[in-house]
């Protein structure tokens, strides 16, 4: 397994700076090209130890001067002639860090040393974590802008991200959306070879060509609503006060998850957020996406209910004669591929909504979504369901190792 270092004020990073691509000067060392390497990419760093002797993974974690977060890849494999050319980022919840998802960064690194280097993002951690979506999305999308500046052989990119950071990444692709043209040239059924100039466009996320888009445990409907906040036990005059307060506890954040942010008249930030407005094409980015995934909690997760993590009306969620049992993924109970709201159940887009949540399930299904549904009911560590899926610590997390393993062996490269 890994052994991550502890976080000293400085810690030297110790590699061989021709592996990395890194030339020695003519006549010369190398020094100053390894020294310049370090201050691009960080002040703090530490080297962990593959099970492989042969390859080390690096975990490079930025300093004050630059992007904040961690990256992870393969020592080898990035400096080879051909480098891994997709870029991971990985996205923590409400009170979290870029420490949240090291486990799975590593264990992406470990099992695609070749194919990927994963950023676990820093930039909205702790009580950053309170300032908003729409602000912490536009963090994220300059943190996100400035890892593709260092990593310029990269050309794919996906996203993995953990409760509220799913909101905050849904946000922040918006921002990153744009439509680059691209050209491509014709054979014309003539007898001559004349050709004519085709334009197309295609859809880039921070210029990249967008994979994956997988969330994990996120309240995509918002925590209003009957057991979408769990731990009020469903009691109505709980969840009747827990929108007028929750702004009290996490700030600007308890308001658009309650759906409560329309001091000035305007809609909710998670109503806007289901289709593309004039400004961001939220929908237009989610759906630039080869595929979205809703990674999902069916029980025991007190943070963030079944209906809305996996994106589905109450009649919609699976059935126990439905559930299967796999042991390569012991935890993981069900999965539902690609499925649209349209395709499955018929719905026209003018039918008029009949309340918020129904507006927002039909807004993002408007693209078709793959759901996995979770259950950690036999596990130790089922009453911190919401932090096991994701592996946030392993000592206290572990059982979760197999949904890691399972996005993993289902990820698009």
């Amino acid at each position: 397994m890994f052994l991550a270092t502890s976080k000293p004020p400085f810690f030297p990073l110790i590699f061989n700076s021709s592996a990395l691509g890194f030339p020695s000067r003519p006549g010369g060392s190398s020094g100053g090209v390894r020294m310049e390497f370090v201050r691009k990419l960080g002040r703090k760093c530490c080297v962990v130890q593959s099970v492989d002797k042969n390859r080390k993974l690096e975990v490079i974690e930025a300093g004050d001067n630059v992007v904040s977060g961690e990256d992870v890849f393969d020592q080898v494999s990035a400096g080879a002639k051909v480098p891994p050319d997709h870029l991971l980022i990985m996205v923590n919840g409400i009170i979290g860090s870029a420490a949240d998802w090291r486990y799975a960064a590593k264990q992406f690194v470990k099992r695609l040393p070749d194919k990927v280097i994963v950023h676990c993002s820093d930039c909205n951690s702790a009580t950053l974590t309170f300032d908003g979506v729409d602000r912490m999305g536009e963090r994220l999308a300059e943190e996100v802008l400035t890892v593709v500046q260092r990593w310029p052989e990269v050309s794919k990119i996906s996203f993995i991200a953990h409760s509220l950071g799913g909101l905050v990444a849904r946000y922040a692709i918006g921002r990153l959306y744009k439509t680059v043209p691209i050209s491509r040239s014709s054979n014309l059924l003539q007898n001559d070879a004349e050709q004519s100039l085709e334009q197309l466009f295609e859809a880039k996320i921070g210029g990249l060509q967008p994979v994956n888009f997988i969330t994990v445990a996120t309240p995509h409907l918002g925590s209003r609503g009957h057991r979408q906040l769990p731990f009020l036990c469903g009691l109505p005059f709980l969840e009747r006060r827990a929108p007028q307060t929750a702004h009290w506890i996490v700030g600007r954040s308890g308001k658009h998850l309650f759906l409560t942010d329309n001091d000035n008249g305007g809609r909710p930030l998670l109503l806007l957020m289901v289709n593309d407005t004039e400004n961001i094409k939220f929908m237009s980015a989610l759906g630039s996406f080869k595929r979205r995934v809703a990674y999902a909690n069916a029980n025991f997760d007190q943070v963030v209910g079944w209906r809305t993590s996996s994106i589905r009306r109450q009649h919609e969620l699976p059935k126990s004669n439905l559930l299967v049992k796999d042991e390569k993924y012991p935890h993981i109970m069900y999965v539902e591929r690609e499925t649209s709201d349209a395709i499955q159940n018929g719905i026209s887009s003018v039918d008029i909504p009949q309340n918020l949540e129904e507006e927002m399930i039909r807004g993002l299904t408007q693209v078709p979504w793959e759901r996995v549904d979770v259950s950690f009911h036999k596990s130790t560590q089922r009453y911190i369901a919401h932090t096991t899926i994701q592996v946030k610590n392993y000592w206290l997390n572990s059982d979760g190792a197999d949904v890691v393993l399972h996005m993993i062996d289902n990820f698009l490269l």
